[in-house]
């Protein structure tokens, strides 16, 4: 089966599973158990370093899997007999194929869980049409190719069976790996990505009824029915499955309504029915996989039930079972057979082959159905990607004796090249981001000549837990009467990982970022959405829910260009950190306090960041129930304008009082404030902030929602003190760059993105129940550096985005 597994003609002995330690003389690489955990540990810390290695070039983790397993074979390690044979030795193989094996029939469970059958009867006809190309052509190629082969380097094999599996390997579209690539170029919502999933879809089901084809061709019998009895028998089982799953599938998932956890009996009964069916489909002759992955595609993807499935399995079988299949894979591929001029050649033909077939019948079907060229071009490529469906069918032709050492090695090579060329390739290619017209955007902050134009938001948030406040938030942001005057995108932030639950958010996102949502239907909508659904309806506020999938390292990309696409003049993005049941604040993931650095850093808008201490509640506070007070920490600069200007425009709400606190030191006792370096010195107010101080007294005098004081304060405890005078108010507004060396004096290490005055406010040091949004002014022209002193806790640029 395996290289060296063919060195001597006896059977080796099989091994005890435990040992008694080595104090007492035992080697523990002479039993299973520790030899697995072994092989288990070292196919992770290779597999995961590739990964992190290759993560700059923005390739797909399967092909860090499949070089690390050619690495630890007979290609490169596996050329010293002594590592062979001391860590993967021939009679631990059984053991090795095994795992391997189990974590395959598992994450095909997973895949079939990712392949919803109604999107599938919903694919248009130019994906269902590039699909067709994409499989029939390259089929054919691949039978023409195997007439060569067969001449060549693989005589002697079954034809019929050699044929079938040349086809099915040339013709296979890896769908899971495509769905990665394109999260990772930002093409998942994009109609390229759109029609490309739905036709890998298609290609998908399509590569798993040829490879049962060619399974039941391969098997020993030298009867030629039994290959139609095994083909006859598999599509009984999918027959039959699908008459007897689905309402048990249905009850259980009855039995797990919304928002409480899952039975643990559902669980393990579902998991025992995946076992089963395996255990049927390779009675009949057909790989367990097939059974496992049948038993996906039929539960039904639009409850709590199989997210809670991929939740419990997935982790367990994509992080240590999986990565042991490529290892069994690179054992059994030696690229030292490819020999000579003749076996290059006919790598190199193979190549050709299969990029010839994909590309020239997806692009040629893409034309008949008028998609520009470039697009029809990366469809091409995209469709051209393979992956770990590859590797199955080359397993299965290697296992079953129809692919030679030789022929293994070149078709592993060929799925390895044009996989990873899909994504330079694409990138060179197609460049979707279109930049908003310069001219067009003209409002980037919220202080503007203007005020009664349309202020257009775009609020971020992780999930449900911050929805009321940033609700809350939003109807205090109507300002004027006038459906109009406030325009908002509610972003739904979700992380796009390597873990195979992410491709399920695929579903949900079109190309302008709304979710496929039907509204008769609100029992398969998010609840983010319905929430902000609902509050449009009730409200004069126009919001447009959008979601944005992409991994924590390019996230702020994401965000940055929606805002610059939509013209927002404004980002809120939620705090890193989450108010528990007794006030304090609790990190909810470090990695959101690195999103919001970058938006800080790369915002084409000004950005507010809102420390939520239930803003409003736990619910949505209606319009004529709302009765805050908002207080605007003043002490000059542009940020601080910024908040003045954003509280200017809340107390245009009639359920809103504001008070607005300018902060003055005293000139002759400047020294007994520590002094830093800030962008203006001393503390004399700019004439900008004059003026918009001038205009803030002339509205208090007309109108008396607005409350304005000044205080003179002489040291860093007067500020604080003073502070804390208006501590009982609902939400704190300020800057993050205070123009103030007696602001700057209260500078906190611990969260410095918050600037000197909402670092206080957030701080454990300082106790209040309101919350506070720190804003910081867009300033054209001028690299935002306010936060320089975090780069040193920031992992290097070269190991965060690509």
């Amino acid at each position: 089966m395996i290289s060296n597994a063919t060195n001597g003609s006896s059977c080796p002995l099989p091994m005890k599973a435990t040992s008694n330690g080595g104090f007492q003389g035992d080697n523990p690489l002479d039993y299973a158990l520790p030899l697995a955990i072994l092989q288990i540990c070292l196919v992770v810390l290779v597999t995961r370093g590739l990964a992190y290695l290759i993560r700059p070039l923005r390739q797909p983790r399967v092909i860090a899997e499949i070089v690390g397993g050619i690495l630890l074979g007979p290609s490169a390690l596996g050329r010293s007999k002594s590592y062979l044979h001391a860590v993967f030795p021939t009679r631990s193989l059984t053991v090795l194929d095994t795992l391997a094996n189990i974590g395959l029939m598992f994450f095909l469970f997973l895949a079939g869980l990712e392949l919803d059958p109604k999107s599938l009867r919903e694919t248009g006809k130019q994906a269902l049409g590039i699909a067709i190309a994409g499989i029939c052509l390259p089929f054919a190629l691949g039978i023409g190719t195997s007439y060569v082969l067969q001449e060549t380097v693989a005589k002697g094999v079954d034809s019929m069976a050699f044929l079938v599996f040349m086809g099915v390997a040339l013709s296979i579209t890896a769908f899971p790996v495509l769905a990665r690539i394109l999260a990772e170029l930002k093409l998942l919502t994009t109609n390229v990505g759109r029609m490309a999933m739905s036709a890998a879809a298609v290609n998908d089901v399509a590569a798993w009824i040829l490879l049962a084809l060619a399974i039941a061709l391969s098997g020993k019998s030298q009867s030629s029915l039994v290959p139609v009895w095994v083909f006859l028998c598999g599509f009984g089982f999918v027959i039959c499955s699908m008459i007897i799953m689905p309402p048990i599938f249905r009850w259980m998932a009855k039995q797990c309504p919304e928002g409480e956890p899952v039975e643990e009996i559902y669980i393990c009964a579902t998991l025992a029915i995946v076992l089963a069916a395996g255990f049927a489909t390779d009675a009949i002759g057909i790989h367990a996989m097939f059974g496992a992955f049948v038993v996906g595609v039929l539960i039904p993807k639009d409850r709590p039930f199989a997210s809670a499935l991929v939740e419990k399995v997935e982790d367990l079988v994509s992080g240590l079972l999986l990565p042991l299949y490529f290892v069994s894979s690179g054992l059994k591929t030696n690229i030292a057979t490819i020999q000579g001029l003749q076996s290059w050649g006919l790598l190199v033909l193979v190549i050709i082959t299969a990029c010839f077939g994909k590309i020239v019948g997806t692009v040629a079907v893409s034309r008949l159905c008028k998609i520009p060229w470039n697009e029809a071009l990366v469809m091409g490529f995209l469709m051209n990607s393979k992956g770990l469906v590859e590797l199955i069918v080359l397993n299965i032709g290697k296992d079953r004796k129809v692919l030679n050492d030789q022929t293994f090695a070149i078709m592993v090579l060929m799925a390895l090249f044009t996989t990873f060329i899909t994504t330079p390739i694409v990138i060179s290619l197609y460049k979707p981001a279109r930049k908003a017209k310069m001219a067009d955007y003209k409002y980037r902050t919220i202080e503007r000549k203007n005020p009664n134009s349309q202020l257009r938001v775009l609020s971020c948030f992780f999930g449900a837990r911050s929805i009321p406040s940033m609700i809350n938030l939003i109807e205090s942001s109507r300002g004027i009467q006038k459906r109009d005057a406030l325009f908002v995108y509610a972003m739904h932030l979700k992380e796009f990982s390597e873990r195979s639950s992410s491709i399920l958010m695929v579903h949900k996102a079109r190309k302008n970022g709304l979710p496929f949502w039907n509204k008769a239907h609100h029992a398969d909508s998010d609840q983010v959405i319905v929430a902000f659904e609902a509050y449009q309806q009730l409200s004069q506020v126009s919001v447009r829910p959008m979601i944005a999938i992409s991994s924590m390292a390019d996230m702020h990309e994401d965000i940055c260009a929606t805002a610059e696409r939509k013209r927002a003049a404004v980002i809120i993005l939620p705090f890193h950190k989450h108010q528990r049941f007794d006030g304090s604040l609790e990190t909810t993931r470090n990695d959101f306090r690195w999103v919001n650095k970058r938006v800080l850093d790369n915002a084409p808008c000004s950005v507010g960041i809102l420390v939520d201490r239930g803003l409003g509640g736990a619910y949505h506070v209606p319009a004529s129930n709302v009765s805050y007070c908002i207080t605007v920490l003043f002490f000059g600069g542009g940020d601080d304008r910024e908040a003045l200007a954003y509280g200017c425009r809340m107390a245009e709400h009639p359920g809103i009082r504001l008070v607005v606190v300018r902060f003055v030191s005293e000139p002759n006792l400047e020294g007994e404030i520590v002094r830093v370096d800030v962008d203006h010195s001393g503390t004399k107010l700019v004439p900008e902030d004059e003026e918009f101080l001038n205009e803030l007294k002339q509205k208090k005098t007309d109108d008396g929602s607005i409350n304005y004081a000044e205080k003179i304060v002489k040291s860093e405890e007067e500020t604080v003190a003073t502070i804390r005078e208006f501590n009982c108010c609902n939400l704190f507004l300020v800057g993050a760059r205070p123009n103030s060396e007696v602001a700057f004096a209260l500078q906190r290490s611990e969260c410095p993105e918050l600037g000197p005055v909402g670092g206080l406010l957030a701080s454990q040091d300082f106790h209040t129940t309101a919350s506070v949004l720190v804003m910081q002014q867009y300033c054209d022209g001028l690299q935002n550096n306010s936060n320089s002193e975090m780069e040193p806790q920031l992992p290097s640029a070269g190991s965060e985005s690509t």
